[in-house]
């Protein structure tokens, strides 16, 4: 069927962490929706990064409420394309369909945190989206978006916090409509 000697959920899981197999993977693996998801969260604890990357990724569509904690977690991976990717699966709200995204209670701290000293600019730009959704209700995270805007050291950095701070565009744009 899908060409893998083995195609069930642990095995397609595995499948990620090899360039020959793993796009084909990936899509059987989302195709399976939440008959898949325990597998996946299991492969957050892969020692191969490109496995725990892709399962962040994989999150980011099939999420549930009980993955919430296990991405947030990942934002403190050692590598630097799963902290990328847990905070992307944080912050979309796009490929979630109708499920809730977590609240200012779960993802805020590691977010700001993240935003103000990880090494890595394309880690910091995507905490800056997610510190962007709190600007609104939480004087901290517009402080972050204001300060990563002046002072990060990345020209991509303060372009993203830029966009999320108060009088951004993504910021103005998403002011809730008045009649």
């Amino acid at each position: 069927m899908l060409g893998f000697a083995r195609t069930d959920n642990e095995a397609l899981v595995s499948c990620l962490g090899d360039p020959q197999r793993s796009t084909a993977a990936f899509r059987e693996l989302l195709r399976r929706e939440e008959r898949a998801t325990s597998a996946v969260r299991a492969g957050l604890r892969d020692g191969d990064p490109a496995v725990r990357e892709a399962c962040c990724r994989l999150l980011d569509h099939l999420v549930d409420t009980d993955s919430m904690g296990e991405l947030v977690a990942m934002a403190g991976d050692p590598d630097a394309r799963v902290r990328i990717a847990a905070f992307h699966a944080l912050a979309c709200d796009r490929c979630k369909g109708g499920t809730c995204a977590p609240g200012a209670d779960q993802v805020l701290e590691p977010a700001l945190r993240h935003l103000s000293c990880d090494p890595d600019p394309h880690v910091r730009a995507m905490a800056a989206e997610l510190v962007g959704k709190f600007a609104r209700t939480h004087a901290r995270a517009a402080a972050a978006l204001q300060e990563s805007r002046t002072g990060d050291p990345s020209p991509a950095v303060r372009k993203k916090a830029g966009w999320y701070a108060p009088g951004g565009p993504v910021y103005e744009r998403t002011l809730p409509r008045t009649r």
